[in-house]
């Protein structure tokens, strides 16, 4: 069962330019291997889904995004370039907001991980949770009627 919190969690920016605060049902977190989010954030994508109503920006003028997918689009502070969030523009339109932006990361366990096979062999993540190959992270997210 998924831990409850309902204290405000709150994170931002590098510089501070960009602060975030929401209010999290589900404490779990992910990590996307894809390419896509390699190459954006250097690594993996280790995020926590919140609804699009859950969350406040603050210093929203200091975001900007790009759209890397008809679904998708990818957010960063324009001052400091720290990654923020990918946000799912198609279905329920949540925000993937990145672990590492949150003022207290900890608590938050990894529950799945996906494009597993596109992961690089230097690293690994701890923990006993799913992980998705390509093929099987593409087919849970067509039946769900969402993109990656």
């Amino acid at each position: 069962m998924d831990e409850i919190r309902h204290e405000a969690m709150r994170g931002g920016c590098l510089c501070g330019a960009v602060r975030f605060e929401t209010t999290l049902t589900a404490t779990e977190s992910h990590a996307c291997h894809c390419e896509i989010c390699r190459r954006w954030v250097g690594s993996a994508l280790v995020c926590v889904t919140v609804p699009p109503d859950d969350i406040r920006f603050e210093g929203a003028e200091n975001i900007r995004s790009y759209r890397s997918s008809e679904w998708a689009e990818r957010a960063w502070c324009d001052r400091c370039g720290t990654t923020l969030y990918y946000h799912l523009l198609v279905g329920p339109q949540n925000y993937e907001v990145a672990l590492g932006t949150f003022d207290a990361p900890n608590g938050v366990p990894m529950t799945l991980e996906i494009f597993i096979d596109r992961k690089p062999d230097g690293y690994a993540f701890a923990g006993d949770h799913p992980r998705w190959t390509k093929a099987e992270t593409e087919a849970a997210f067509a039946s769900a009627g969402e993109g990656t």
